[in-house]
């Protein structure tokens, strides 16, 4: 069963099963250490949640009426892969159209936003270090990037 969602995303009955038609994935590298994983991750997240305005949902409300930030409102799929497949996963997405964030391994020794847009800069882009990458586009077009590379555990 395939719910409707309505424009401001909210689902008409929220019970109901939701098929996405996009899909969000990062794909860290395999040899990360868990600090680094969760760093990754966050970052890469940072730049697919701005990257489009009806990604996120409404804010959350408990019942004693405090409010907390709006998250994505799809799942996030967290895969795994060698260096060549992220080099590869971020080819695919550029050709086909489809946003992407990386993250590169020169970034774990820069301080703000301006240090790391300029280590990315300075890097042609098929020698980037990658240890991270993070898409959001058509469900198939995002199954057939990821082509190869595993659920992380």
């Amino acid at each position: 069963m395939q719910d409707t969602l309505t424009a401001s995303g909210a689902a008409t009955d929220p019970t109901a099963p939701v098929r996405f038609d996009t899909k969000v994935a990062v794909l860290l590298r395999d040899d990360l250490l868990p600090w680094q994983e969760l760093n990754v991750t966050a970052f890469l997240m940072s730049g697919i949640a701005t990257s489009a305005p009806d990604l996120t949902g409404e804010p959350y409300r408990d019942s004693d009426g405090n409010e907390y930030l709006p998250m994505l409102r799809q799942p996030v799929l967290v895969f795994t892969a060698d260096a060549a497949k992220l080099s590869a996963a971020r080819e695919k997405a550029l050709e086909r159209g489809i946003p992407v964030a990386v993250y590169t391994h020169q970034l774990f020794a820069t301080g703000h936003d301006a240090a790391n847009r300029a280590a990315v800069a300075c890097v042609p882009a098929g020698e980037l270090d990658l240890v991270g990458v993070a898409l959001h586009g058509p469900r198939n077009a995002v199954d057939r990037i990821t082509k190869g590379t595993r659920m992380h555990e």
